[in-house]
């Protein structure tokens, strides 16, 4: 056995471990998802073969569809805030000052407390009566922009859109750190010398080089958005009138709220599909925009 060969075992009983909880902890449950989702079944009793029913109902659910809609609002909210923000929070803080790693330990705080307790801060925040927003807004003569900024439809889901964001950067900035104190010195060196300095810099040297990393972190966005329930359950619980409703709050609601488990596990198995379709289809963008780096 040659060197390489050697090299390639090694790492694969390494991984197997890992492959294996990965089979049974992930890849199972989904099949097993998907095959109930072929049933009609309250949790108990004898399931019955409906054969296509459950997912049919569900392409034809419009609350289903508008679901889906709040969650490409989190894709949104994660791609175009977390992402952004937090790559240029690491350009400013990539540097191990006492000052920046006490910035960077607060901006990753978030992470550190419950979705129970950061939906609890902007429920306050947002309350309409006792809410900080709203004492600021009347304090500075813009009562008229005073809103239930959960409790009406029209605004609630862009009212997800901060606590998302601020809840979620610090993961990302980590990350980005990490692929910046990478970059070899020797290439920041030579862009000095040919003169590559600032915005310059950033758009022919520096992006193209930790592009891989912002593709990894997409990737997290869109599979951490598809998969929302916590916080949006601790603040509107899907309301009101299903305006923040998401698919994952959705499928807890008609599993366990209505015991429709065959249509729980048709809308699971509704998100797997998505999520891998929304992938694919944002890595094979983001490969298009690296060549035109």
């Amino acid at each position: 056995m040659t060197t390489a060969a050697r090299a390639r075992a090694f790492i694969l009983i390494g991984l197997l471990p890992a492959l294996l909880l990965y089979l049974i902890f992930v890849v199972v449950p989904v099949i097993w998802s998907s095959y109930y989702g072929f049933f009609s079944w309250k949790g108990i009793g004898e399931p019955k073969y409906i054969g296509l029913g459950n997912y049919v109902e569900v392409l034809r659910d419009p609350i289903f569809w508008n679901s889906f809609k709040n969650n490409l609002y989190i894709v949104a909210y994660s791609i175009f805030g977390q992402v952004p923000i937090a790559l240029v929070l690491a350009i400013l803080l990539t540097r191990n000052s006492w000052i920046q790693k006490f910035l960077r330990a607060s901006i990753f705080m978030p992470m550190v407390l419950s979705s129970v307790v950061i939906g609890l801060i902007w429920g306050y925040i947002y309350h309409p009566q006792i809410g900080i927003l709203n004492f600021l807004l009347d304090s500075v003569g813009l009562s008229s922009w005073k809103a239930g900024w959960l409790s009406d439809p029209k605004v609630a889901m862009f009212s997800i859109g901060p606590p998302i964001i601020w809840s979620n950067i610090g993961p990302y900035l980590i990350l980005f750190i990490a692929a910046l104190q990478n970059i070899p010195g020797e290439v920041n060196d030579a862009a000095k010398m040919d003169g590559a300095e600032g915005f310059r810099k950033l758009m022919r040297i520096t992006l193209p080089i930790i592009w891989g990393t912002i593709k990894v972190a997409v990737i997290l966005c869109i599979s951490g958005s598809l998969k929302a329930f916590d916080l949006i359950f601790i603040m509107t619980r899907g309301g009101p009138a299903n305006s923040t409703e998401l698919l994952a709050t959705y499928m807890y609601n008609n599993t366990f709220n209505i015991f429709r488990y065959g249509y729980g596990s048709a809308v699971s198995t509704s998100i797997v599909i998505l999520s891998l379709l929304l992938i694919l289809g944002s890595q094979l963008l983001m490969n298009r925009n690296k060549n035109a780096l």
